[in-house]
């Protein structure tokens, strides 16, 4: 409830106070306020009413009614540590804004950009869409309604339903006593996997940590009141490299303060082995100090897969993840048909259960199947969880999908009847489709297998439902139709679905997935059969768009794998960096694929796990020299883990916080929703700190600055924001269409005549004009959606023509060069 005055836009607003009447009729306490203006005059009025207000209101005597227009005077601890925001005069004299003031600088620049300039297309968020995000921020659901729900049915069932704590048994007592503890229990747990998973296989991993701060105090009110919720799958995984390279936030943050959050339930992380949380290998040292940080920072279970079933990358990450003192969980990368009888099955019963031995041998003290595209069948879970329980009494087992053909729930039941000890779903707004099946539908399965309380699911439920409407840019519209039961055919993983359909529209094949999920077969195929979840799956993805953008047979890749400008991961997957496949590489394409392409120090390929050539990371001098660069208070050690594993990555998203500062803060319809002019929005950022914000103007464009000037009104105050126009440019240069300037086509009948394979950027150009190069020569390097491929020369010749330069984009089969 509040009061406005339409003329100076002054705000009033603040809780609900019992002596507050209707909008129209003013308590006589609040003259002592409103006859400020007389005293200050309106700028101070308004300074004076956005940092002190609440503080007033709050004041018993206030409420009583009992002061004079002495009341401020009389009570000078009011004006003590009072919040507030600067002026452009003020930010002249006293410098950057920080922290002391809330970043409200930094915000406003974000937000006249994101008016002036929209998202980059690398985002993801569809540009027709964001526009239909409400301008407002969606309620943090009550903890209270939980805690009601949950008080009625322990008034039946008594304390058993929140014992026991299983956090507090690995953190007092091991890894071991977690294990057998859950080995002992009599229910089936399950594990939500919506703050991760879910949002990845749906969203593309755009789940910003605001929205999951919002729902981690009922979550841990309404999991803690059950025995049968065993962990929150929330951090790793694609969640490190997105939350700095598209959410411009800190991974490392939004561990420790969902930690804080939810200080009850078991945290899960998802390891790529040898991989770290990373798409290449790294140092080994460097892998054990991420774990050590990560399970330092609050994670508490580490699921370790290797994309390979390489049990020499997982050895590594077994052991770096049970160093750190956390729980391991070893991931059986589960692809194919463990029921097949047909002879040539490479992944029947034998192949999953001597590689759950060798994992067990490793000492993991559980076993995941990790089913990466929901191809396990009832029947087929069934066999592999009730041969493995057999096999392995005393381990535990933890089952995970995806729902792509809608089989989830009935192979998480069968899974369970089998012996599996945890099963994963997702909150039901956040479920279905290519995330995880619906954890209530789980729940209801199981029956008296599960104590978890429906109504209590429904209160966050209801949350997801809200937010996921915020978040509406990111679904990919055509996922209903490209998914199905002809997941069994390509075996796409659930987390690759949205980023793979985003892709191929930036690749110029809209329309055209159908084409892509059978050349995403034919690249599995070529590429050995293999198991596909990140970085393995990203190479089979790379492939198969390569193979529908260049419309070429079977055929004629396998035999100009030599000469064609491959993906780079493609090159590097047969270089045997991520280490060897089940079955070995495939011939003559692994042959052809490296005939001009060793390695850096000569040889052919990788002998042995990629990783272990490797010499220490130096983390002294990374952040010695980080620190000269960013200054000693920005880095700490947790700085330096990232950028060790994206060292570019990083470098931008700090470059992108000098220029913003922590836009973490900023609710998400602000960091999504260009506004309009004449629109505004409520920034609120605690007790006592509520931005009114208007854009009032944004002017015409400064040709000769490219910049547009945007006013922008806080609580009244006027604020001229400067802003490159980064859009306008393009559109002039190409008569105002919005796209870039058109370019000449590469000749196919002329063999010196280069173009591009499919739309990019260009990273590298190695060629100038008049150079001497060799048939293979490395020319350009381009870049498309996190997919680098090398140019090379297809003759040898001299080079008459360079039409690109570093950083240009183009698109397919533009002109790069001309050789002669």
């Amino acid at each position: 409830m509040g009061w406005s005055n339409p003329k100076n836009e002054t705000r009033f607003e603040g809780e609900s106070h019992p002596r507050r009447q209707d909008k129209h009729s003013i308590p006589p306490q609040w003259y002592v306020i409103l006859c400020f203006p007389n005293c200050f005059g309106k700028y101070l009025l308004q300074r004076f009413l956005t940092r002190t207000f609440p503080t007033v209101m709050d004041h018993p005597d206030f409420i009583k009614g009992s002061f004079d227009l002495n009341f401020i005077q009389n009570n000078p601890d009011l004006l003590k540590n009072l919040p507030g925001t600067l002026s452009a005069q003020e930010l002249d004299t006293q410098g950057t804004l920080g922290q002391k003031y809330d970043n409200i600088e930094g915000y406003l620049k974000y937000i006249a950009n994101l008016a002036v300039n929209g998202h980059p297309k690398s985002l993801g968020a569809d540009p027709a869409l964001v526009h239909t995000i409400d301008n407002r921020d969606v309620p943090a659901p009550k903890s209270s309604d939980i805690a009601k729900i949950l008080e009625k049915r322990k008034t039946v069932n008594g304390d058993a339903l929140s014992a026991p704590h299983w956090r507090n048994i690995l953190r007092t007592q091991g890894a071991e006593a977690l294990a057998k503890a859950v080995r002992d229990h009599q229910n089936v747990l399950v594990t939500d996997t919506t703050w991760r998973d879910a949002h990845q296989s749906l969203l593309a991993t755009r789940m910003r940590t605001a929205d999951l701060l919002k729902a981690a105090d009922a979550t841990n009110t309404a999991f803690n009141g059950t025995s049968d919720v065993f962990s929150l799958e929330m951090w790793g995984g694609a969640t490190f490299d997105v939350s700095m390279n598209f959410l411009r936030e800190c991974p490392w943050k939004r561990l420790e303060e969902l930690r804080e959050a939810a200080p009850d339930m078991l945290f899960q992380m998802l390891l790529r082995g040898a991989n770290g949380v990373g798409y290449t290998v790294y140092p080994d040292n460097v892998v054990y100090e991420f774990c050590k940080q990560a399970y330092k920072s609050g994670n508490d279970v580490f699921r370790v897969f290797d994309s390979l079933n390489y049990i020499d990358n997982m050895e590594l990450g077994i052991k770096a993840a049970a160093a750190s003192g956390g729980f391991v969980e070893a991931a059986i990368c589960y692809t194919g048909d463990v029921t097949s009888t047909d002879p040539n099955n490479k992944y029947d019963l034998k192949y999953y259960l001597d590689y759950a031995t060798k994992l067990v041998d490793l000492g993991t003290h559980a076993l995941a199947i990790k089913d990466m595209a929901g191809l396990l069948t009832p029947r087929a879970a069934t066999l592999l969880v009730s041969e493995l329980r057999a096999a392995f009494p005393d381990v535990p087992i933890h089952l995970h999908t995806h729902d792509t053909a809608g089989m989830g729930v009935a192979a998480m039941f069968a899974g369970a009847e089998a012996g599996a000890d945890i099963v994963d779903g997702a909150i039901d707004s956040m479920s279905g489709l290519s995330s995880q099946p619906c954890l209530g539908a789980i729940v209801s399965a199981l029956g008296e297998k599960s104590n978890l309380d429906l109504d209590a699911l429904q209160v966050l439920n209801d949350y997801w439902e809200s937010v996921r409407h915020q978040y509406n840019p990111f679904e990919v519209q055509a996922l209903n139709a490209a998914i199905g039961s002809n997941v069994y055919k390509h075996e796409i993983p659930g987390g690759q679905y949205t980023n793979l359909l985003f892709q191929s529209k930036q690749l110029g094949l809209s329309g055209r997935f159908a084409e892509v999920k059978k050349a995403y077969a034919l690249a599995n195929k070529l590429l050995g059969d293999i198991p596909k979840v990140t970085p393995s799956s990203k190479v089979v993805g790379d492939l198969a768009q390569f193979i529908v953008g260049l419309k070429i047979s079977e055929d004629e890749l396998v035999a100009n794998a030599a000469t064609l400008p491959l993906p780079n991961s493609v090159v590097e997957y047969f270089q045997g960096a991520l280490g060897p496949p089940p079955g070995g590489f495939p011939e003559p394409f692994r042959t052809n694929v490296l005939k001009g392409r060793p390695l850096e120090d000569g040889r052919a390929c990788f002998e042995g796990r990629p990783g272990s050539e490797l010499p220490d990371y130096d983390f002294k001098e990374a952040e010695k020299n980080l620190k000269e660069a960013f200054g000693d208070a920005r880095i700490s050690f947790k700085e330096v883990l990232s950028h060790a594993m994206y060292p570019k990555v990083f470098k931008e998203y700090l470059a992108h916080e000098k220029q913003y500062g922590s836009i973490e803060n900023l609710p998400t319809h602000l960091f999504l929703r260009p506004m309009a002019v004449g629109e505004e929005s409520l920034l609120h950022l605690g007790p006592g700190k509520d931005y009114y914000i208007r854009l009032a103007a944004i002017d015409g464009l400064d040709k000769d600055l490219g910049t547009r000037t945007v006013t922008l009104e806080v609580n009244g105050e006027k604020w001229f924001i400067r802003t490159p126009d980064n859009v306008t440019p393009l559109e002039s240069e190409s008569g105002g269409g919005g796209s870039l300037k058109r370019r000449e086509k590469k000749d196919p009948t002329v063999k010196g005549s280069i173009g591009t394979p499919m739309p990019g950027q260009i990273v590298a150009v190695n060629v100038q004009e008049g150079d001497e190069v060799e048939e293979g020569q490395t020319l350009f390097k381009l870049s498309a959606m996190k997919m680098e491929t090398e140019i090379k020369a297809p003759v040898a010749g001299k080079v008459t023509r360079v039409l690109v330069a570093q950083n240009d984009s183009v698109e397919g089969d533009d002109l790069l060069a001309e050789i002669a």
